[in-house]
């Protein structure tokens, strides 16, 4: 209901209109705020404004220390009277000045102090017509801010930076698991942010397509493959091939690791350990890993049949990827991988560590001593003894090709805190190349992992399945509810999403540094703060918004002097704080920010359908809270959108949680 054009936005105009009714001749505005875009960006500046003659500090250096509350019980926005640094003068003193003479404002009621903080509430009138005007108008930007991404805030002509946000990066031949998925969620989220503030962003997957991992599938389908059972379902053949090989590959470390210690124990006791050397030997130079060092060797040499079966295997896996991301509203600007990296790239990052010093030769193979950096760093290898590349070698190759071809202001590698040292060295050598200007532009965003699931064990759970799974459990408390499932025109599409919107919000409830347990029940549940709880809100939303029927012209210019309940007045002021959230996120870099905030949000919203009833109340007054809902379900989408979900508009509800009102229930 709300427009989405930008030409409609609120304008510095109609602010400025609408202050004047309170008594403001202009709209507050300091340095790097953006009232149009942010309500609360103008009581920021109207209270620095404020505060500045009474401590004799620049309103400017003021703004930047006023920072949210914990919660709105405390006030909207406070003020740490030590950050203002007043010499001669206690905290606690100086927040007593300024409340004391704090002046009469027609935007802020009489500070209150708590200790050293000062705490200001908005007074509710001018906040409602400042914020639910400003959110029917920006509608799916409300929120966003384009200006964060510009080269230079001071002349737009220069154009916005530009990132690339690499993520999901899966290996080839082997299953698109939940693991797999944090990647991919957090990525996807990255790449909608940056977007939403105005970047140039490139989405790019760069799959693990190349290495000895290869060998090891190729060995195992020698032993173990069927081109019938390819065809039927090659992803699944291939991983259980792969955990086959994997198997034996271990069974001979172990053997191996056994042989070892039965040798030095013979050598120790004085003893003949030849049959134990002649069996470590064979299984060295006849194994599972030695076979597949072979294969990929030959790859690397350019076998045509090994490049033959390598590249079937790739592009089976491939357009299996494209049919999981699209269930996930994931899209790809540019499809990489290792396989893709120019032998040019890494012969001339080889030459560049070379003549720098920064690589040595060591019994045959390239390594960088890093220790002199970082004793943490430790030593990395760059090229194997038999002249093989290794995932080291592609990256520092492939990071030197995209910065040529691209010229980004930032590229972010969103991988599982596992790899941290591999990143953390591979940023030090490039720096050390002497290109500290891609170095720096780099960054590793991390995350712990999916507890309980191995790809070379069997034990892992595909994506796939998951999302069948809980698609299907979905589908079966909707068929509880007969006579609103009916209403539903496609309900297995509604099934699949409610199903993907519980996955991912598991995954983003709690922070990305976490590990956590896959846990199928929690995550379909209706009762908490789930995914499904979240789609409920939404569609709980659009069935009053349906039933309700009030013409958008009616909304903007509903009389919201009427909106005095307390509940109105929260659901205010949880609305005036998306755009700060925005931006705040935007600095953590976490999902868990903005569905904090959704889900007291939904709190809020679910607190106030009884008092604030549409259906029924009075014409002037049911506009005024149709403005207040439409606004409400108009940010809880934005945000559920940035976080890569797709809201839903009608679905049906479990019956254990509808009631005798159908206003709330006919979602």
């Amino acid at each position: 209901m709300a427009s989405n054009n930008a030409s409609d936005a609120t304008s510095v105009e109609e602010l400025t209109s609408t202050l004047k009714n309170f008594g403001l001749d202009s709209v507050p505005q300091l340095p790097n705020t953006y009232p149009t875009l942010n309500p609360i960006d103008i009581y920021r500046s109207h209270i620095a404004s404020l505060i500045s003659p009474i401590v004799s500090v620049d309103a400017k250096t003021i703004l930047p220390t006023i920072s949210w509350t914990n919660s709105l019980d405390n006030g909207d926005l406070m003020l740490p009277a030590a950050a203002l640094r007043i010499k001669g003068m206690k905290p606690q003193e100086t927040a007593e000045k300024i409340a004391s003479q704090f002046p009469e404002s027609p935007l802020i009621e009489k500070p209150l102090v708590a200790g050293q903080f000062i705490r200001f509430f908005f007074k509710a009138l001018p906040l409602s017509k400042l914020v639910v005007p400003s959110v029917l108008k920006n509608g799916a930007t409300y929120g966003l801010n384009q200006n964060l991404g510009l080269k230079d805030a001071s002349d737009p002509s220069k154009g916005p930076k530009k990132i690339i946000v690499e993520f999901s990066s899966p290996n080839i031949a082997k299953p698109f698991h939940a693991g797999h998925l944090r990647s991919t969620i957090i990525g996807g989220f990255l790449s909608n942010l940056y977007q939403g503030a105005g970047w140039e962003v490139i989405r790019m997957n760069y799959l693990g397509d190349w290495g000895k991992q290869y060998g090891v599938l190729a060995v195992g389908f020698e032993k173990f493959g069927s081109e019938e059972k390819l065809l039927e379902n090659p992803i699944g053949h291939l991983y259980d091939v792969y955990v086959k090989v994997s198997a034996i590959a271990h069974e001979e470390g172990e053997k191996m690791k056994a042989l070892k210690e039965k040798i030095t124990a013979a050598k120790t006791a004085g003893e003949s350990a030849s049959e134990a050397e002649a069996e470590l030997q064979k299984i060295q130079d006849e194994g599972i890993d030695e076979q597949a060092r072979k294969y990929f060797k030959r790859m690397v040499d350019g076998d045509d049949h090994a490049l033959g079966v390598w590249r079937r295997f790739r592009d089976l896996s491939i357009t299996k990827y494209k049919q999981t991301y699209a269930r996930l509203n994931i899209n790809y600007d540019e499809y990489s991988g290792e396989s893709q990296v120019k032998d040019e790239s890494m012969d001339k990052a080889a030459k560049i560590m070379e003549d720098q010093k920064v690589s040595e030769n060591s019994d045959g193979a390239v390594i960088v001593d890093l220790t002199k950096y970082s004793k943490k760093l430790g030593k990395a290898i760059v090229k194997k003894k038999d002249g093989t590349s290794l995932y080291l070698t592609r990256d520092i190759g492939a990071m030197m090709e995209r910065y040529d071809k691209f010229h980004f202001d930032k590229m972010i590698y969103v991988v599982a805190s596992q790899q941290d040292l591999h990143l953390a060295q591979l940023f030090k050598i490039v720096d050390a190349m002497g290109l500290k200007e891609i170095a720096e532009k780099c960054v590793h965003i991390n995350f712990g992992m999916v507890l309980g699931m191995s790809t070379r064990k069997g034990t892992a759970k595909f994506l796939d399945d998951i999302l069948r799974d809980v698609g299907d459990k979905m589908h079966e408390v909707m068929r509880s509810n007969e006579d609103k499932y009916a209403q539903v025109e496609d309900p297995t599409r509604t099934a699949d999403i409610l199903g993907i919107s519980a996955v991912m919000v598991q995954d983003m409830t709690g922070k990305r540094i976490n590990n956590y347990h896959f846990d199928m029940d929690r995550m379909t549940s209706f009762e908490g703060d789930t995914g499904p709880y979240l789609q409920y809100a939404h569609a709980r939303l659009t069935s009053i918004l349906r039933k309700a029927s009030v013409p958008q012209d009616a909304l903007l210019s509903a009389d919201l002097s009427l909106l005095t309940e307390t509940h109105a007045i929260h659901l205010v002021r949880m609305l005036a704080q998306w755009p700060d959230v925005f931006f705040n996120t935007m600095r953590t870099l976490e999902p868990i920010t903005v569905l904090t905030y959704l889900f007291r949000m939904t709190h809020s919203l679910s607190s106030s359908y009884d008092h604030l009833q549409v259906v029924g109340s009075e014409e002037n007054l049911k506009v005024a809270r149709m403005a207040l809902y439409v606004a409400a379900r108009q940010v809880l989408g934005n945000g559920m959108r940035l976080l890569g979900l797709t809201p839903l508009d009608r679905w049906v509800l479990p019956v254990r949680l509808t009631s005798g009102n159908d206003e709330l229930i006919d979602a």
